[in-house]
C-alpha cells in the first residue's frame, strides 16, 4: 500500500478528487489532507478527534523523519486533548529503559540536550518530537517510552530469543510477557518487505531472529500502551509508531488488541500519493486505518548509489558496537 498509487481502476472503489472550483491548498510536504476510511471522504483532525472522543488508544502510524506526518502528529495531538484532556503520550522513540530520564526531563531536573544524550534519543528528536514533548510537558501530562531496550533488539536480532535470559535482570524485568507473541498476516508482510526469503520456514532461517526482534518491539509498545491505560484509568493513549507497526490494524494493534480484546483502537495511517492536491486511492488504501492521511514523497536522500552504499555501511557499523552479554 505505501507504493506510489496507481490512479482508480476498478469501478465502485472509493476516491475523491478536489472539484475545479475548489482551491487546492499549496503542494508541499507538509500538506497531509485527511481522509475518513468509513466515508472515503475528506475530513480534518478536529472531526476525527470528535469521532474518536471515547476511545481508548488513538495510533499514529508516521513516515519516520516526514514533516508532514509530524505536523499531523502535533495538529492530532491538539485536537484530541480539547476533546479528552486526560490524555497520555506514547512514543516509540523512546526505549523503556530510559522512562527515568525522560520523567527528569519533564519534571524539570535535566536540559534537553541532557535528555538526548541520556535517553538516547533519535536523531531527529528536535524536528520530529520535540512539538509533542513540549505540548504534554506544558499541560503537565505524562508521556510514555514505549519501545524495546535497544541493546535486547539488537541481541535478540543477532543470536535470537534466547539472547533475553542473559540480560541483566533489571532490563529482564522491562520486558514484556509473551515477548515474541505473533500473528500470522504480519509475519508474512514482514518478510515481504524483506525480500520474501524464507516464508514459511522455522528457527533455522536467518531472518527468523530479526523478525524476532520486530516481535520484540511491537509486543513492547503494546504493554506499555496497556500500562498506562492501568496506571491512569479514564485517559487516552495518543500511541505515535512508524507506519509498519500499525498499518492495516497489524504489528502493535494486533498484539494490543490480542492482550485486550475490549480495548477500542483507532489506527490514522499515511499513504503517499504524488500530488495530495489532486489524489487518487482506492478501497485498498483505506483499508490501512480508520482514517488515512496523505503525504507527497520526500525528495532522494541519495543521488550517488556509492554514497547511500557507504551511509548504510556506517550504520550497521555503529550497531556493531553495542556488545551482546
Amino acid at each position: 500500500m505505501m507504493a506510489a498509487l496507481a490512479p482508480l481502476l476498478l469501478a465502485g472503489c472509493a476516491a475523491w478528487s478536489p472539484s475545479p472550483e475548489t482551491p487546492a491548498p499549496m503542494h508541499s510536504i507538509l500538506n497531509t489532507p485527511v481522509i475518513d476510511s468509513g466515508t472515503g471522504r475528506p475530513t480534518t483532525v478536529e472531526a476525527l478527534a470528535a469521532q474518536w472522543r471515547d476511545v481508548d488508544v488513538v495510533i499514529i502510524g508516521e513516515l519516520h523523519g516526514h514533516n508532514g506526518s509530524h505536523l499531523l502528529e502535533a495538529r492530532m495531538q491538539a485536537a484530541l486533548y480539547a476533546e479528552h484532556p486526560d490524555q497520555v503520550l506514547s512514543l516509540e522513540p523512546f526505549n523503556v529503559d530510559h522512562q527515568s530520564v525522560l520523567d527528569r526531563y519533564l519534571a524539570g531536573k535535566l536540559g534537553e540536550a541532557e535528555m538526548i544524550d541520556d535517553a538516547e534519543a533519535w536523531k531527529n528528536y528536535r524536528a520530529g518530537y520535540r512539538p509533542l514533548v513540549a505540548f504534554a510537558a506544558e499541560l503537565g501530562l505524562p508521556v510514555i517510552a514505549a519501545n524495546a531496550p535497544a541493546l535486547a533488539v539488537r541481541c535478540v536480532g543477532r543470536e535470537g530469543p534466547d539472547a533475553l535470559t542473559r540480560l541483566d535482570p533489571a532490563l529482564q524485568a522491562l520486558l514484556p510477557e509473551q515477548p515474541f507473541l505473533s500473528d500470522p498476516a504480519y509475519r508474512e508482510r514482514f518478510f515481504e518487505a524483506m525480500g520474501g526469503h524464507g516464508r514459511g520456514s522455522g528457527d533455522d532461517n536467518p531472518l527468523e531472529n530479526r523478525y524476532r526482534a520486530q516481535l520484540l518491539r511491537d509486543n513492547t509498545m503494546a504493554s506499555r500502551i496497556l500500562h498506562a491505560l492501568q496506571d491512569h484509568p479514564g485517559a487516552q493513549v495518543l500511541h505515535i509508531t512508524g507506519v509498519f507497526h500499525s498499518e492495516d490494524r497489524l504489528g502493535t494493534v494486533a498484539l494490543l488488541k490480542a492482550r485486550d480484546p475490549e480495548l477500542e483502537i483507532r489506527v490514522l495511517t499515511p499513504v503517499t500519493v504524488d500530488n495530495p492536491t489532486h489524489p487518487s486511492y482506492n478501497a485498498d488504501d483505506l483499508s490501512g486505518g480508520d482514517a488515512i492521511y496523505l503525504l507527497a514523497p520526500l525528495p532522494p536522500e541519495y543521488l550517488d548509489q556509492a554514497r547511500m552504499i557507504d551511509a548504510i555501511r556506517q550504520q550497521f557499523s555503529d550497531a556493531r558496537d553495542m556488545t551482546c552479554p
